[in-house]
């Protein structure tokens, strides 16, 4: 069974940066593909980042590109989400998912495994 554990939210002023993490459990976290979503309040959850489980392949949500960097580090079972120049509509919880299975697409279902979720209050 995997297990993921974000770290790293917290109250960031406009303009400001935080640096999420994602530490997995068990051993399939290097061959799986990773992402994170985020839920505002009142809002659906969307996708926000993804990453293939070699790192080559990235995909962004249009709100998100070039402020938005995801990344991984497969020998510390570890994903990163860095985010900058962020915006009060950032805030939300963020939830990093790891496939749970090997699969060709950047795509994640509620079957996959999903952390339990970090809170990011983007506000002066």
């Amino acid at each position: 069974q995997v297990q993921l554990v974000e770290s790293g939210g917290g109250l960031v002023q406009p303009g400001g940066s935080l640096k999420l993490s994602c530490a997995a459990s068990g051993r399939t976290f290097s061959s799986h593909n990773m992402g994170w979503y985020r839920q505002a309040p009142g809002k659906e959850r969307e996708f926000v980042a993804a990453i293939s489980w070699s790192g080559g392949s990235t995909s962004y949500a249009d709100s998100v590109k070039g402020r938005f960097t995801i990344s991984r580090d497969n020998a510390k079972s570890t994903g990163y989400l860095q985010m900058n120049s962020l915006k009060p509509e950032d805030t939300a919880v963020y939830y990093c998912v790891l496939a749970n299975r090997a699969r060709m697409t950047l795509k994640f279902f509620t079957t996959d495994y999903w952390g339990q979720g970090t809170q990011v209050t983007v506000s002066s």
